[in-house]
């Protein structure tokens, strides 16, 4: 009786928090039968969706996420092993920021998806450019964040921990690394957006497989429900990651004031 209490209650929750979502398809719907818009401009949900589970079933809109998830997993998978080491270097080695601080610096705010024509004369039209220029992007909140995290460790606690005999990689194991962890994780949540956009707009740029791609197609070939249903799919995946992220989050912050906040 308490768990089926406890579901109704969680289903109340769910729907009071998204009830926006279901009422701006509606309205959605009823606005393209009444037909307020041409159907090339605003097709209806439903035809919307009876795309998107045609192309599912044949296979093309599968393939074009899987290989979009694929590739935005390889850029963060690959900003997240060179950012991390290398904010914690920059906070701990002055000579390494000395090196690195003006190139994050001058980097940072460029728009770098200005280089993605190089990258292509050098790497060609394939999986290499794009996963390059999106790890490119990720790599810099994450050093930010990380940087930050660690330089701002209270000092007392590292000194306590050197007094115990506590050196070398294990005060970074046992001390910053935990300490920083909260900002670090704020970087990984700022690249994975990121990571998820940039991906997208090489796609697009490309016209190859990917949902990016698929958005292109949909384009050339003025098939509205097409780029209505990628749409819809980004939105939907791009949402699924962050609420995926989010509960990491939790998880790793089960210790930490965030998570007994929760």
């Amino acid at each position: 009786m308490r768990s089926r209490s406890t579901l109704l209650s969680q289903a109340r929750t769910v729907v009071a928090e998204y009830y926006s979502v279901p009422l701006l398809l509606l309205v959605w719907e009823i606005a393209a039968r009444l037909g307020v818009a041409p159907a090339y401009f605003l097709p209806s949900v439903s035809a919307i969706l009876a795309q998107a589970a045609a192309d599912f079933s044949d296979g093309a809109l599968l393939a074009s996420t899987g290989a979009t998830l694929y590739r935005i997993a390889l850029s963060y998978a690959a900003a997240i092993l060179i950012g991390v080491p290398l904010g914690v270097a920059m906070a701990r080695l002055r000579w390494v920021k000395w090196f690195f601080d003006p190139l994050i610096s001058f980097g940072f705010p460029a728009p770098k998806i200005a280089f993605f024509p190089i990258l292509v004369l050098w790497f060609g039209l394939g999986n290499v450019p794009m996963v390059v220029l999106t790890t490119i992007e990720c790599i810099f909140p994450i050093v930010s964040a990380t940087y930050l995290g660690t330089a701002s460790v209270d000092r007392n606690i590292v000194w306590s921990a050197q007094n115990l005999g506590t050196r070398g990689p294990a005060l970074l194991v046992r001390i910053f690394v935990p300490a920083a962890l909260p900002q670090i994780l704020n970087g990984l949540q700022v690249a994975l957006p990121i990571a998820f956009i940039v991906m997208i707009v090489c796609e697009m740029l490309t016209g190859g497989i990917g949902l990016g791609g698929y958005l292109i197609q949909g384009y050339r070939f003025a098939i509205s429900t097409n780029v209505f249903a990628g749409l819809f799919l980004i939105g939907l995946l791009g949402y699924g990651l962050m609420a995926a992220f989010s509960w990491l989050r939790r998880t790793f912050l089960v210790w930490h004031q965030e998570g007994l906040n929760d």
